[in-house]
């Protein structure tokens, strides 16, 4: 049988959109939601901008631990059940965000949320896709990891909407039921299914052409510490970890940045604008990337054009419409890259029975630099409004301190080309 044969009902394309509807809600609820739940929190409770992003920081913060441990977790427990849990988890975490009456029962809630969170952000799409793809995985992955995209442009508005007309509680309890309904059912129909125990090879691959690609894999493994001394893995992390810093601070702040010139409403949809932007950025890389590319030069690109997006907010002053839009727009063709690239430089960087610990240690380091970005940024943003006697429209500092990060982020990453870098892996 041919693999253009094999490939007409090849199972893993099913579990590939049923990743991107984790995907969906994992970032709708894990990424695009605490954002919301800052402004949200701060007008509703009178809390600091400061205490309020410090919790959002202990939601990151908490995650980036649980992933580290997510190989170890997902060999104990399986993919199903660990994507169940995390579901509840997730939700009873967002409840707890909603109904927190007191600082400490705030922080007490990201726990639960972190958790969740940890089980349905890109270490589980990465682990969900991995068994299914392999020559296809640059496709597949962006594929799936638009879901985190459509997440953004369905929930940021959604939040506000509901928050808007039924009050916090009620709108965390309607979407954390959604959540945990949709995520057991896939769960339960693709993620308990594998490709040996259906017969199936990766990319719906057959065995010869299966044995000849696993021929052609000689990147050299790194055991132990040797992983952790390897250029490529410093490099790759160190540029992933600064990306995201700059990212997530960027939009936990940025819906209430652009509630002054557009209000709750449009800066809802702005959020989910920047987000649909994501989408066509990752779907132009991901079927667009050659097999033989630079994925390193790549993943430079991208923070380029973000920081063309910086420079843009900081022109628009919180002011300019056009500017800001394009701003959002600008940030948004990053956003989905900054994600999906670092897993595609680790398949082709490292031994396969590295990748997955490569992956975990790099997306853990990452959420674990990130986690504080929404603390700094909000300090960031609280000293700028002091500085400028309460007016903080245009905040070009907050915005010149992520430009600084993605500069960071991109020498990384091309420092880290001279390192051995193996082609169409």
């Amino acid at each position: 049988m041919s693999s253009t044969t094999t490939n007409k009902s090849f199972f893993g394309w099913r579990v590939m959109w049923a990743a991107f509807v984790v995907a969906v809600f994992g970032w709708g609820v894990g990424f695009y939601g605490p954002p919301i739940f800052l402004h949200t929190l701060v007008e509703t409770r009178g809390w600091s901008v400061t205490l309020v992003s410090a919790a959002v920081t202990t939601h990151f913060l908490f995650g980036a631990l649980v992933i580290a441990n997510m190989p170890a977790i997902y060999t104990r427990f399986g993919l199903p059940l660990t994507t169940k849990v995390s579901a509840l988890s997730l939700a009873f975490g967002i409840i707890g965000w909603a109904n927190a009456a007191e600082p400490w029962q705030l922080f007490a809630a990201t726990i639960l949320s972190a958790f969740g969170w940890a089980g349905t952000s890109a270490m589980a799409i990465n682990t969900i896709l991995s068994p299914w793809f392999v020559r296809r995985r640059p496709a597949a992955l962006s594929m799936a990891y638009n879901g985190a995209s459509v997440g953004g442009v369905l929930f940021s508005p959604v939040w506000v909407f509901l928050i808007a007309l039924s009050g916090f509680s009620t709108a965390t309890i309607l979407v954390g039921c959604a959540l945990v309904l949709m995520l057991w059912t896939l769960s339960n129909r693709y993620f308990s299914k594998t490709p040996d125990a259906l017969g199936m090879h990766p990319d719906g691959d057959t065995p010869a052409e299966t044995r000849q690609r696993e021929a052609q894999n000689k990147v050299p493994e790194r055991p132990g510490r040797a992983l952790w001394t390897s250029r490529a893995f410093v490099t790759c992390t160190a540029g992933f970890a600064m990306g995201l810093f700059a990212q997530i601070g960027i939009i936990a702040h940025l819906f209430s940045l652009l509630v002054p010139a557009m209000g709750a409403q449009g800066a809802g949809l702005a959020a989910g604008f920047a987000a649909a932007c994501a989408v066509a950025g990752r779907i132009l890389l991901g079927w667009l990337l050659p097999d033989t590319a630079d994925r390193r030069l790549a993943a430079a690109l991208t923070y380029l054009v973000q920081i063309l997006g910086c420079i843009a907010f900081i022109l628009a002053d919180g002011l300019s419409l056009p500017l800001l839009l394009l701003g959002i727009l600008l940030l948004g063709l990053g956003i989905g890259n900054v994600t999906s690239l670092p897993p595609l430089i680790a398949q082709v960087e490292f031994a396969a029975s590295d990748v997955p610990r490569a992956i975990a240690l790099s997306t853990a380091i990452g959420h674990a630099a990130f986690a504080f970005a929404p603390a700094l940024f909000g300090v960031v943003r609280e000293w700028e409004m002091t500085a400028n006697t309460g007016n903080s429209t245009g905040a070009p500092i907050f915005f010149a301190t992520a430009a600084a990060a993605q500069i960071i982020a991109a020498i990384a990453y091309l420092t880290g080309r001279t390192a051995t870098y193996r082609q169409g892996r």
